[in-house]
């Protein structure tokens, strides 16, 4: 993305009232930063924005930007330049493929690191900030396990689990992604700032908020639905009941992903949303082989980490019989995985995942209204 660009997208991230829902909706109608801006404001009732947006846009762009918007533009332009971070648009082909599927998908990621690992198999691994030494050595183990399956490991960057992911991923000489619920210049916590150095040197860090946004309570949810959503699975180390781990394999499960637990004993209180999970359905874990293979198509197809795949599961254009079937149902126009689901005779989850198999072959793409066959 050229620098023009960049500023047009801080610029609209910044419009008052103007909601990363909103936003989102626009990008993909028009189909990128550059046509939403030169876009008619006669169209943009009928795309949901409200008055208020409305004249919020129309000012920014017609009559120039208020002198605090164009400072606070230039301030995270700034930040931006300093950390030669990268700006990504649910329009740009280099937006990661899986996360595209979700319900709510950012409209911009701030990437600061290697761009090119988002479209790669990831694991999301997350769990306790106050974990126990058997949960962070558990964490240790299944991480460095996953590297050599070749897999990358994406977490939160937070204390406990998330950083002993991230750490073990490193040394295992593999990569990892930080998800974030700050602006990239606000490494939170303060203490992983090193932890943060070295995951731009070996993956990245990322995050839907512009520079300068500090940490928010409210923030870290949508920071994990982000989690799940680059990932092929989510993997519950050791979570309390509540916890925010249990929020993520919750996005993760309406997503469509593979949710795996730790079976823990029940006298362990840091261990009872893992077991809650497994009650629930999630697959229990305890070697790398329980997670690659309930992942299995969706993991050879995205990084190879299983070999070639069996052909007895595919048809001559390497579709499984479920993927040929959803072709058969998609056309020009756009269809909904609920519609999908009805026709087809098939759980939600298995056709999202599906789906997810036939979009990062280029077979499908995903739009406002639903699939479509390329």
């Amino acid at each position: 993305m050229n620098v023009a660009d960049i500023s047009l997208c801080l610029t609209l991230q910044g419009v008052p009232t103007l909601s990363y829902v909103r936003l989102c909706r626009l990008l993909l109608y028009y189909g990128g930063v550059r046509e939403v801006w030169e876009s008619s404001s006669q169209e943009w009732p009928s795309l949901g924005l409200s008055t208020e947006t409305i004249v919020a846009l129309r000012q920014a762009r017609d009559e120039g930007c208020s002198a605090k918007l164009k400072d606070q533009v230039q301030r995270q332009f700034d930040a931006l330049q300093r950390l030669r971070a990268q700006v990504i648009a649910i329009t740009d082909p280099a937006y990661p493929v899986l996360l595209r599927t979700i319900h709510d998908p950012p409209p911009l990621l701030y990437v600061a690191g290697d761009a090119s690992v988002l479209n790669e198999a990831q694991l999301a691994v997350v769990g306790s900030r106050k974990a126990s030494a058997g949960g962070i050595r558990a964490a240790e183990q299944l991480c460095t396990a996953a590297v050599h399956q070749g897999l990358h490991i994406c977490s939160g960057l937070a204390q406990g689990i998330d950083g002993a992911a991230h750490r073990s991923a490193i040394a295992a000489g593999g990569r990892s992604l930080a998800v974030m619920a700050t602006g990239l210049d606000c490494i939170y916590p303060y203490r992983h700032r090193e932890l943060a150095a070295q995951l731009r040197e070996n993956g990245a860090l990322l995050t839907e908020f512009p520079p300068g946004v500090k940490p928010r309570r409210h923030n870290f949810p949508r920071r994990n639905r982000i989690i799940s959503g680059l990932s092929l699975g989510v993997l519950v180390v050791e979570a309390s009941l509540p916890s925010g781990s249990l929020i993520t394999a919750q996005m993760g499960l309406e997503q469509g992903r593979e949710v795996f637990a730790l079976p823990w004993s029940m006298l362990h209180e840091g261990g009872k949303g893992c077991l809650q999970l497994i009650k629930d359905g999630a697959t229990m874990v305890q070697t790398i082989d329980d997670i690659t293979r309930e992942l299995g198509p969706m993991c050879i197809v995205q990084s190879g980490c299983n070999g070639e795949s069996d052909a007895s599961s595919t048809d001559n254009s390497g579709n499984s019989p479920l993927g040929t079937a959803l072709l058969s149902l998609l056309g020009l126009d756009a269809t909904t995985v609920d519609e999908l689901v009805l026709l087809c005779g098939h759980d939600v989850a298995r056709v999202q995942s599906e789906l997810s198999i036939l979009e990062v072959r280029g077979k499908v793409i995903r739009g406002v209204g639903g699939y479509v066959q390329v």
